[in-house]
């Protein structure tokens, strides 16, 4: 059965580059690419896994994980964390908003397919 990622991304270069390396893999992948409506697109699609960029315009990546942490659904749905800033400051906010992974940019696309096969697992 394909398993349907949700990928919550603005860099159009970024969404391209994820989404080939996903479908390419037999992922379904969907896309957004703002934080203002994100949780709600999350409870609607439910994927098997969301990879959510850190800053997007409207709501930052911690902020919609956070709220996804709360919501019955969506509370323990594999989240997948990306950001081009990676101190550790950047880690240990995305391990306590309740990240499941974090990934900084640029990522090899070996890197991306091997964590979101850990994720989800069959």
């Amino acid at each position: 059965m394909e398993k349907n990622v949700l990928l919550i991304e603005d860099e159009p270069n970024i969404i391209e580059a994820i989404s080939f390396i996903l479908s390419r893999d037999g992922w379904s992948v969907a896309t957004h690419s703002n934080g203002h409506d994100a949780v709600g697109v999350v409870q609607t699609q439910l994927p098997d896994l969301v990879i959510l960029d850190v800053m997007l315009p409207g709501k930052s990546g911690y902020d919609i994980l956070r709220e996804l942490r709360e919501g019955d659904q969506t509370r323990s749905l594999p989240v997948l964390m990306l950001t081009a800033r990676g101190q550790v400051k950047d880690r240990e906010m995305a391990e306590r908003a309740g990240a499941s992974r974090f990934m900084t940019k640029p990522f090899s696309n070996a890197e991306v397919l091997e964590v979101v096969r850990e994720l989800v697992t069959e």
